[in-house]
């Protein structure tokens, strides 16, 4: 069998002295891997970093078999971030991420169309991280809604209220009000003003507290329970971007 398609490269490894195996997130079949011949070979190489968009030909016996790969590079994003650490950490975190998360063959355009709205974001951007700092966590927020965990952010678990949110609950995922949960501080987790809409100036610890939020829900909820621990390039970024400046 054979389809057309057009994705983002996740991932490459070796296969065998040049080959590659190639994971790419597709519009129409989701995270999905194929054989490139020749992969790591010198023409090769460039076409299959991560984050390159590219069109697709995948051909097997079944769909389950793993199948061959031929692409056309639409966008080497990859190039683009080679000389800013930050952004490629961005970048590695949000594939990896996506390789380790999704199921195979299960078709999420949403996360496709915002994985790709993100990046051209982060490749529009100078080095500032506060213009795409909080668009990588919202990103991050919407992988796990996408995925059935989604966070409830919008009013206060004990009240009800809207007003001065300013905690997580780690149980229920929902937000909490300053006076209510001042008892619990200790225990819940801090709520970045820019998540809450009420954040006009950003600071590195809205940033900071903003990937532990995430972070604490995805090895809780979207990991763990699959026996899937959090992705090296999402563990080193948190120390990319707080390095990196950021407009105040």
């Amino acid at each position: 069998m054979e389809w057309h398609d057009q994705g983002v490269v996740l991932s490459a490894r070796k296969y065998g002295e040049y080959d590659a195996i190639l994971e790419v997130l597709t519009r129409d079949h989701g995270r999905h891997a194929g054989i490139v011949k020749g992969g790591f070979g010198r023409k090769k190489r460039g076409d299959i970093q991560p984050g390159n968009e590219v069109v697709v030909k995948w051909r097997g016996r079944l769909e389950t078999h793993l199948g061959t790969y031929t692409l056309e590079v639409r966008n080497a994003r990859s190039v683009a971030f080679l000389y800013s650490p930050a952004k490629l950490a961005a970048l590695n975190s949000c594939c990896s991420l996506l390789c380790v998360a999704m199921a195979e063959n299960e078709v999420h355009e949403k996360l496709y169309n915002g994985l790709l709205a993100f990046l051209d974001v982060l490749e529009a951007s100078d080095e500032d991280t506060g213009i795409w700092a909080p668009l990588l966590i919202r990103w991050e927020l919407g992988l796990l809604t996408e995925l059935g965990f989604g966070l409830h952010l919008d009013e206060c678990a004990a009240t009800g209220s809207s007003d001065e949110l300013y905690y997580v609950s780690p149980k229920s995922g929902r937000a909490v009000s300053r006076e209510a949960g001042e008892p619990y501080k200790d225990k819940l987790l801090i709520l970045p003003a820019f998540l809450d809409g009420n954040g006009e100036l950003l600071a590195k610890s809205d940033i900071a507290n903003g990937l532990k939020l995430t972070e604490f829900f995805m090895e809780r909820h979207m990991l763990a329970p699959f026996g899937k621990t959090l992705p090296q390039a999402r563990r080193m970024i948190k120390d990319h971007i707080l390095k990196a400046p950021i407009s105040s």
